[in-house]
């Protein structure tokens, strides 16, 4: 069984300076918002506090990702950032429909707003948004929980601006319906961003089939070598967004010696690779009376 890894190194220190950075602003949206009445304002400090949640349990799911298999573990901990980007997700999709709530319900009851607060932070917030994902840009192109992370932080920092904007408005033209637009707009955004890390997410912890590969191509591959009549009871999942895991019987043509069936399991491991596939698992079969269906 092959197994190569070549994972892009996430860098723990990165991440500890972004949670202080986020829970800095957190602490003074949530005044402000208090303060001047914003609900857009306070639906950013909430977002951002769920960036620092997120942030942490990115942390924690990264340095356990690191630790290394025990009899009791035989994996690790390498599913942990894929635990971490789920639970992000989800919290970024109740985060979005409470938010949206809120925003329709402040939208058929304005409320007076002090601007220049909501101005003043809001600035505060796209700068320090701005700084952290800057600090994680780089991990969250190879990483799923680092992405989720990510994901947060971006969207905040657009929430920030679109919370600027209204303050503008607010401060010059009076529109205080325009708090809510903003807020319901900010909503649907993180519906949308956050649905496709929730879904991939799901789909490992199912033990899904990568989206990317077709089980059946597979098949007809290694059926087409000489030495092969069948393959089947196949199983394709992964442990994480890297590590994908392949097992099979392999029916033979004739009963051969296992130094033989090395040089078959070698030339289905060539097949494999094509598909990323390093983690294999093959099961030698001879006239064994056995269902042949791919899938069982």
């Amino acid at each position: 069984m092959g197994h190569e890894h070549h994972h892009h190194e996430v860098k723990g220190q990165r991440l500890f300076w972004t949670i202080i950075l986020n829970l800095s602003i957190s602490i003074a949206e949530l005044v402000g918002g208090l303060i001047s009445g914003s609900i857009a304002l306070i639906s950013d400090a909430i977002h951002n506090f769920s960036d620092v949640l997120s942030l942490i349990i990115s942390y924690i799911a990264n340095k356990l990702s690191r630790k290394e298999a025990t009899e009791k573990n035989t994996f690790g901990y390498r599913r942990s950032e894929i635990l971490a980007a789920f639970f992000n997700s989800t919290t970024l999709l109740i985060l979005a429909f409470f938010i949206l709530y809120k925003a329709i319900v402040r939208f058929f009851e304005p409320a007076e707003i002090t601007p220049n607060l909501v101005i003043y932070l809001a600035i505060g917030s796209i700068i320090v948004n701005a700084l952290s994902v800057l600090f994680i840009q780089k991990d969250a192109k190879e990483n799923m929980n680092m992405k989720s992370a990510y994901l947060h932080l971006f969207s905040d920092m657009l929430t920030s601006i679109a919370v600027l904007i209204g303050g503008i408005l607010i401060k010059y033209y009076q529109i205080y319906w325009i708090d809510a637009v903003f807020s319901a707009l900010i909503a649907i955004y993180l519906m949308y961003m956050s649905w496709g890390i929730f879904k991939s997410s799901l789909k490992i912890m199912m033990q899904f089939t990568p989206e990317n590969i077709n089980l059946q191509n597979i098949a007809n591959e290694v059926e087409n070598l000489n030495e092969i009549k069948n393959i089947h009871h196949i199983h394709i999942w992964q442990i994480n967004e890297h590590d994908i895991m392949f097992e099979a019987h392999i029916d033979l043509e004739k009963n051969i010696r296992i130094t033989d069936f090395e040089q078959v399991k070698e030339q289905v491991e060539t097949i494999l690779k094509k598909y990323n596939i390093h983690h294999i698992t093959l099961q030698p079969e001879f006239s064994v009376n056995d269902s042949k269906q791919i899938i069982h």
